[in-house]
């Protein structure tokens, strides 16, 4: 098949999730896309015979002999990827219907690009708009330039390491330039960051549109909430945005040396959880978020 687009989703959970990703994919207003289903949940779901009652010949499924976890699912992801471009759709998410279209026309518009994204309205639990300040800010972030907004060199790492307005699952990547290059292991939540600022970093170009064709499911069992809660999150923001500010630093590039080293958006953000729970007389929760605001000075 010599589609240019390859919309794999790793799945890892939800059957009736993923069921409205896959639906999503179906909807799409164009259909030179492929679909792979990557099966890492920890029972058989019976997906595969699912999927295969779809009856269409440009969905293809795998199963994981074991459990691999999320980052070497989407490597693998990556890996068996056919087309010019690849999405990693997140298995709890969905495609809104111009998806396709947008990211094929930024990457033929833009042949140097690493990536491509859009914008993303937010969804809850149960499929309905809702409203999360962590991406309602993001948009402030966002340099000012045209549309759709080309990312690359010291000025777009500045950029994003002051405030990450990449909506990262959106990411539509091109095969031939990310190469071998893949997501690091060490990581497990802020691994999509890492990413982008490696590209960044080597001298790659990610194009962003402000267009919404994608909406992001918040919800308590998502792994950015559990591993937030966790700290995890913040633990590796903080490890990320240091190693960061270390390579452009050899690089020469002071300002976003300067701009990664101050970590301004996660102590922001840690802030923002201690007045949350002070908020709701959840004393002992908030100190316990200011004492280790205050260990990562």
């Amino acid at each position: 098949m010599s589609e240019r687009l390859t919309i794999a989703i790793p799945f890892h959970g939800r059957r009736d999730y993923l069921e409205a990703a896959v639906a999503s994919v179906l909807a799409q207003d164009h259909a030179d896309w492929r679909l792979l289903v990557i099966d890492d949940s920890d029972t058989d779901q019976g997906i595969e015979d699912w999927l295969r009652a779809l009856d269409d010949e440009r969905i293809a499924y795998h199963r994981n002999p074991r459990n691999l976890g999320m980052v070497p699912t989407w490597n693998l992801c990556l890996d068996r990827a056919t087309g010019e471009l690849v999405t990693l759709l997140h298995d709890d998410d969905l495609l809104l219907p111009g998806y396709a279209s947008l990211v094929l026309e930024l990457a033929a518009a833009h042949p140097r690009a690493a990536a491509v994204c859009c914008g993303a309205s937010i969804i809850d639990a149960d499929g309905k708009p809702a409203f999360s300040l962590a991406d309602a800010v993001k948009p402030f972030y966002r340099p000012r330039g045209p549309e759709p907004l080309v990312v690359e060199g010291e000025p777009g790492l500045r950029a994003i390491m002051a405030g990450n307005f990449i909506m990262c699952p959106t990411l539509c990547y091109r095969r031939a330039v990310l190469g071998n290059r893949r997501f690091a292991p060490n990581w497990k939540q802020v691994q999509d960051l890492d990413f982008t600022s490696r590209l960044l970093l080597d001298g790659d170009v990610i194009v962003c549109s402000r267009t919404q064709a994608y909406a992001y499911r918040r919800h308590v069992g998502g792994a950015t909430a559990l591993q937030s809660e966790s700290r995890l999150r913040f633990d590796e923001e903080f490890a990320l945005f240091d190693r960061v500010a270390e390579r452009a630093r050899g690089l020469g590039w002071e300002r976003a040396a300067r701009v990664a080293g101050r970590k301004s958006t996660v102590r922001l953000h840690l802030l923002y959880r201690a007045l949350r729970e002070t908020l709701h007389l959840r004393l002992g929760a908030a100190l316990g978020w200011l004492r280790y605001l205050v260990r990562h000075r």
